[in-house]
């Protein structure tokens, strides 16, 4: 017999990256299953490069609460001037060479006093010094990078982990409320709110997400007759299903990895038996 953990995912911000680079860091509409899975992992104290194949083997779905409303966050790293520091050419020699000429004909004292242009910003071109060996940016000057952040706001969603094993579901749930490492919502900057873990029912992620009310809203409860959209796991070639690029392989730094998946997308019909949420909000 199947069991489904039922996990509660709300916070005032999440972001559940896709295709996230530096500067644009985007958010998907919903959680994926590797950021869920990685939540779990850690919530368990594993490290990046311990096996995950026991935790993807787990069917995932999430059901759509609260979708939120996309916020971006807009930032500029870097350029102005700044008073210069020792530790701005302490490891690399080649910009202390740079500044050095800058430096005999200031006056007064250098350190914490002398300003710069076009000295601070986020490096780039990361590589190994031939000379030092350090790390250093392959551009001496800096200049400023424009950054965008985009996170869900006041979202709220249910997800569904299935699997015949109802001690590894046990010990997922206990974990994510004593968790040995600090938990977000697939950013550092948006830690969950209230309980996460909530039971665990016989059956399919389907009729798990049916026989569970809606969680309340800002406004608080819900319609029982709304039928929210919902992403669940699918066999291979399911009628239906489309293939997603979140399936962990392996979250080591060195070699992460992703697989495909299939999930149908459908809307869930709330029993009129379905129970309420014991929870913390």
């Amino acid at each position: 017999m199947s069991h489904v953990l039922l996990v509660r995912l709300a916070a005032p911000l999440q972001s559940w990256g896709a295709v996230s680079r530096f500067s644009h860091r985007d958010t998907h509409s919903r959680p994926t299953k590797s950021a869920v899975i990685g939540l779990c992992a850690a919530a368990l104290g594993r490290d990046r490069t311990d096996s995950v194949d026991d935790l993807a083997g787990i069917a995932f779905g999430v059901r759509a609460d609260h979708p939120g409303t996309p916020v971006r966050d807009y930032h500029t790293v870097g350029a102005g001037k700044f008073p210069f520091r020792p530790r701005d050419v302490i490891t690399d020699h080649r910009r202390a060479a740079a500044v050095a000429k800058s430096m005999e004909t200031a006056e007064g004292p250098g350190f914490g006093h002398h300003e710069l242009a076009g000295w601070y910003g986020a490096p780039k071109k990361i590589a190994a010094d031939p000379v030092s060996g350090t790390l250093v940016s392959g551009e001496l000057s800096r200049t400023a990078l424009i950054t965008e952040r985009w996170y869900l706001s006041d979202a709220a969603f249910v997800v569904g982990l299935q699997h015949e094993d109802r001690t590894l579901l046990e010990e997922i749930a206990y974990a994510l409320e004593h968790p040995k490492r600090l938990l977000w919502l697939g950013r550092k900057s948006c830690p969950p709110s209230g309980t996460l873990a909530a039971e665990i029912l016989p059956g399919t992620i389907a009729e798990a997400f049916a026989a569970k009310r809606l969680l309340p809203g800002p406004e608080g409860p819900e319609p029982p007759d709304r039928r929210p959209w919902a992403w669940i796991q699918a066999p291979s070639g399911a009628r239906g299903a489309s293939l997603v690029n979140d399936h962990p392989v392996t979250f080591d730094p060195a070699r992460r990895t992703h697989a495909t998946r299939w999930e149908t997308r459908t809307r869930i019909t709330i029993a009129p038996t379905a129970t309420d949420w014991d929870i913390i909000p």
